[in-house]
């Protein structure tokens, strides 16, 4: 079995104890962006497991979108990456 030449660890320990591999990151392909999927590239940039230039690229987004997921992240937790919490969240 041959592994592909990778930047970075191939997998992160988070502190809650669980490992976070680049095989739980979504697909690169991905244009429905859900709280879950949101969560793991915000999860991996945070922990090391992916760069954020490399994020950003690999992914399609702005340097403004993943800001604001991490800010919601960092304000209330995971939850407020959800579309129904987003509304709520922006009016607070």
């Amino acid at each position: 079995m041959y592994l592909k030449k990778v930047d970075g660890p191939r997998a992160v320990t988070l502190p809650d104890g669980t490992v976070m591999t680049r095989a739980d990151l979504p697909d690169p392909g991905t244009r429905r962006w859900v709280a879950s999927r949101k969560a793991a590239v915000v999860r991996a940039v945070a922990y090391g497991l992916i760069s954020r230039p490399s994020a950003l690229e690999e992914y399609g987004l702005s340097e403004e979108e993943f800001t604001a997921w991490q800010s919601a992240v960092a304000a209330h937790g995971e939850v407020a990456l959800k579309a129904t919490a987003l509304q709520r969240y922006r009016q607070s």
